[in-house]
Formats: C-alpha cells, sequence, structure tokens
C-alpha cells in the first residue's frame, strides 16, 4: 500500500537526519546566526523596526532557511541508493514522504525562529494565533515548492545554482502572499480580510502537490 510505504520512507528520513544531525545542526545555526545579526545591526543603529520592515525580514530569513533545508532532500543521498529506493517504493511515495518530512522540519525550524525572532526584535503582532498559522501554512507550501526542484536539482547535479535559479520565482508568488497574510495579523485586521489570500495560498499548495505528483516518476526515471 502506498500509506505504508510513505510512513516507512517518512521513519527512514527521520532516523537518516538524527544520524547525521550535523546537516540539521548547520540550518539551525544559520537560522540563528543571521536573526541575530538582524538583531547587532538593528541593535546598533538604535532603530525601531517598522512592522513592515520586521515580517518582510522574518519571511526573507525563513525563505533562505527553507532552500537551505530542502536543498539537501535529494542531494544528499548517492545514486546507488536511488536505485535501490527505485526497486522498492514508487515514486509518488518517495515524493510525498520527502514532502512531508520537508514540512515537518520547516514547520519546527520556523516557529524556533519566530520564538527567537520574536525575543530579539519584538513582537508587534496582535493576532499570535493567525499568524502562527500563516507561518505553519508557508512553512508547507514552501517544503510542496522546492522539494520537486530539489529533485530536479539532484539530478543536474548542480544541486546549489539550480535550487536558487529554479527556486526563487517559484516561492516568491507564495511569499508575498504570506508577507501579505501575516500583515494582516500583525496589524489585527478582521480574519476575514484574508480570505482570498488564504484560499490562494492552499491552491498554490495544491498545484505544487498535484505537479509534483504528475512530474516526479519522469524525474526518478531519468
Amino acid at each position: 500500500m502506498i500509506l505504508r510505504e510513505i510512513l516507512l520512507l517518512l521513519s527512514k528520513e527521520i532516523r537518516l537526519e538524527w544520524r547525521r544531525k550535523y546537516a540539521f545542526n548547520g540550518i539551525l545555526l544559520y537560522l540563528v546566526a543571521t536573526i541575530f545579526v538582524a538583531y547587532l545591526s538593528f541593535n546598533l543603529r538604535k532603530t525601531q523596526l517598522s512592522s513592515l520592515t520586521w515580517n518582510a525580514l522574518f519571511w526573507i530569513i525563513l525563505l533562505f532557511a527553507a532552500i537551505s533545508a530542502v536543498a539537501k532532500s535529494f542531494a544528499q543521498e548517492s545514486e546507488n541508493r536511488h536505485y535501490y529506493y527505485y526497486q522498492l517504493a514508487r515514486p509518488e511515495s518517495m515524493i510525498l514522504s520527502k514532502m512531508i518530512y520537508n514540512s515537518l522540519l520547516l514547520c519546527f525550524l520556523a516557529l524556533l525562529g519566530l520564538l527567537l525572532y520574536m525575543i530579539l526584535l519584538g513582537n508587534p503582532v496582535q493576532d499570535m494565533p493567525f499568524f502562527i498559522a500563516s507561518v505553519i501554512l508557508g512553512s508547507g507550501g514552501l517544503a510542496t515548492s522546492l522539494t520537486l526542484i530539489s529533485a530536479i536539482a539532484a539530478k543536474a547535479q548542480h544541486t546549489g545554482t539550480l535550487m536558487a535559479t529554479l527556486g526563487f520565482p517559484v516561492v516568491l508568488p507564495l511569499v508575498l502572499l504570506l508577507i501579505k497574510v501575516s500583515k494582516n495579523a500583525i496589524d489585527g485586521i478582521a480574519r476575514s480580510q484574508s480570505y482570498d489570500e488564504l484560499i490562494t495560498l492552499v491552491a498554490i499548495n495544491l498545484i505544487a502537490l498535484v505537479v509534483s505528483l504528475l512530474l516526479f516518476p519522469f524525474v526518478w526515471r531519468s
């Protein structure tokens, strides 16, 4: 069954990440260091961040962390291991397990980064539950959109270059929507004013999921 394959592959991802903590620790160090540098920069200038700058800076940091985290999804596995997985699992199970794992990883990093970000740079958010919901939805969207790009980049053996080249045009509309939705949460605007953007975000996530399921088998066989 495809569900059993997804669960087995997901548990494999978690075990491998636990054994190779250096990759996760590197991403975590990047996230913490970037937030701390932002804090030092604005603290030295004794500048009070506006809510718009606070929001945009948070999503920029999260975007680069997401690219760094997702880029290793396929690049860290050898060609022989890919061939071994090809014999055992469906391509749909492989891509879905990667998407689920990357979504969980990005949600954890985003929430941890948000906590540190608020401690160091203040908390202007008026509707915190809605802001956290946008962060979780955005993390899932970034993971879904970037996972297929990671597979393509790994096959081409130019992971860093292709992730940046192909990733930014794909995630840019998503990030702009997330900035708008989260800005409404910061300002405490009625949630009904953000329903259109939320529907669009969900639609983008679903489109990325469907496209990945359709295209990944061809990437997998190449």
